[in-house]
């Protein structure tokens, strides 16, 4: 399993869709992954993806156009819209934008939607590498029911290996280092897309150039985890994640769920971090539920989530406007002792659940041992966990990580007195 190479510890960078929506110009990608080299590199961050809809021309904002012109090269592949992304002139697709990425010392990603562009079906136009055409490989009932844009690619059809080998030797003529694809790992119509799922796997491992295979959206299916695990980098295990309380509060139950299949190459993802200013070209909408703004979550909550993230190892991608940061956010981004449990942590587990009451715990390769202590509940409350419950014994003692103090011997347990929506986060040597 070649790709289990990739992505050794969990993902970390900055995606567009949270702040940009489908609307992400060029200038915004580069101010970002600027920002990025010169703030977080330090820290692990290193990907800079540019989320849906590069392709479309007339994109605006955060919803979806139905039906419209995309732009697209002779072959049926869509390419960067040039009144977006200028540096795309003359068929030169993301190669100058990869190469400014690259040359800041990070890594460039993209977002695909699973399947062929319909205009490409419509119009019958050629496939590289095969006899075969558009109209030929699609399966025109495999459809996504929010974007308009693809039919899903029929696997067993002449031409659709060849298809997807196609777009992942264009991108990797651009340099891309990160395909998220959309509408595969849980599809409100057909649950997960497996046969795609493995074209886009061989198509990976056949263009010579290592890319991490992030799939969207979910939640995908808890019983397809070996197939997730053998094809992919990371996969949602949630529907698109905000910064509104119950969504994180049903996180822990996820996460709960995943957490044996959490390993080097294979990183279920909490999705993305709504950190920051977020939702500027956002319009009103179920999920987002609001315009530009900046995270609705509470510090307490802020905590909580990054906490959580950390300790699973989800993929750490940020969402908000990077630019925008102020001092408080960046601090969640830049605590080198918390971002040690995100890459160096182990066999992360929930200790226990009781009402709103919440531990989980790993360890690293020296044996000290993590401890993350929630209060999921309304009212402040003090959280316990005793040290035979994290496997330790004898004289130890802790660290507060996120505030960086010593707390000196503990006797038989460690306890926090935590604020509603609270966490606090431990390493005990």
């Amino acid at each position: 399993m070649k790709h289990h190479l990739t992505a050794h510890t969990p993902p970390m960078g900055w995606n567009s869709w949270d702040c940009y929506g489908a609307a992400v110009k060029e200038e915004e990608v580069r101010g970002n992954a600027q920002y990025m080299a010169e703030h977080l590199k330090e820290y692990g961050w290193e990907y800079v993806v540019v989320d849906i809809q590069w392709y479309e021309p007339g994109a605006v904002s955060s919803q979806y156009r139905p039906f419209v012109p995309l732009e697209m090269d002779s072959f049926s592949r869509l390419i960067p819209a040039v009144n977006r992304f200028p540096s795309a002139a003359d068929g030169r697709g993301f190669h100058a934008l990869a190469e400014y990425v690259h040359s800041l010392g990070l890594k460039f990603g993209i977002h695909i939607m699973r399947g062929i562009a319909r205009q490409a079906v419509h119009q019958d136009t050629p496939i590289l590498g095969t006899t075969a055409t558009a109209r030929q490989i699609a399966h025109p009932n495999s459809i996504c029911p929010w974007n308009t844009d693809m039919y899903g690619v029929d696997a067993t059809k002449e031409g659709a290996q060849e298809y997807y080998n196609s777009l992942f030797n264009l991108y990797a003529e651009w340099g891309v280092d990160f395909v998220k694809v959309d509408d595969i790992a849980a599809s409100r119509l057909y649950g997960i897309h497996l046969a795609e799922i493995e074209l886009i796997r061989r198509a990976i491992d056949q263009c010579g150039r290592p890319m991490v295979l992030s799939l969207s959206p979910g939640p995908a299916p808890l019983e397809h985890a070996a197939d997730l695990m053998a094809n992919a980098n990371m996969w949602r295990m949630t529907d698109d994640f905000w910064d509104v309380w119950p969504l994180l509060h049903g996180m822990f139950e996820r996460c709960e769920k995943w957490a044996e299949h959490v390993g080097p190459g294979h990183w279920p993802d909490c999705d993305m971090l709504p950190l920051g200013h977020l939702g500027i070209r956002s319009v009103d909408s179920v999920d987002s539920g609001s315009h530009d703004r900046w995270a609705r979550f509470t510090k307490d909550e802020q905590l909580t989530m990054m906490t959580l993230w950390s300790i699973f190892r989800s993929p750490l991608m940020f969402g908000g406007e990077l630019r925008d940061n102020d001092a408080w956010t960046l601090s969640l981004l830049s605590n080198t002792e918390v971002l040690d449990v995100h890459r160096n942590g182990v066999d992360a587990r929930q200790v226990y659940r009781k009402d709103e009451h919440i531990v989980w715990t790993s360890h690293n390769e020296e044996g000290h041992v993590y401890a993350a202590l929630f209060n999921a509940g309304d009212e402040a409350s003090t959280v316990r966990v005793s040290l035979k419950d994290l496997g330790m014994e004898g004289q130890v003692s802790a660290r507060d990580l996120w505030n960086q103090v010593d707390l000196g011997v503990l006797a038989q347990e460690l306890s926090a007195d935590l604020p509603p929506h609270g966490a606090a986060l431990f390493i005990i040597k």
